[in-house]
């Protein structure tokens, strides 16, 4: 899944969310699974994610909803091989992000 946001510092948890096409929820309950996420949480407790934590949700996302991992599969691939799923799952983020830009200018023409 290609997820295109704008560049910033930080994102609030509804973009996420709509930008992953699933519930605030899902977001909150991976954050309390997963140890790699960690956003920033305001004086309000409003969640506030980094690109690096944008990254990671991507990483999840895509061993959870598209390679059909469990949670606690995702886990332990996540500690066990983390250089390799990364390393993977780069080429396969480029790849889509060539590809949509592909279908955009095909759009364009």
């Amino acid at each position: 899944m290609y997820v295109d946001l704008p560049k910033k510092l930080y994102y609030g948890i509804g973009e996420v969310a709509d930008a992953f096409d699933v519930n605030a929820s899902l977001i909150r309950f991976w954050e309390k699974e997963f140890d790699i996420l960690k956003p920033k949480k305001n004086a309000k407790g409003n969640r506030k994610f980094t690109p690096e934590d944008i990254k990671n949700l991507e990483l999840i996302y895509h061993l959870v909803k598209e390679r059909g991992f469990t949670l606690e599969g995702a886990k332990t691939h996540l500690k066990e091989q983390k250089q390799e799923a990364l390393d993977s799952f780069d080429i396969i983020r480029k790849l889509e992000s060539i590809r949509a830009q592909l279908l955009k200018i095909k759009e364009q023409l």
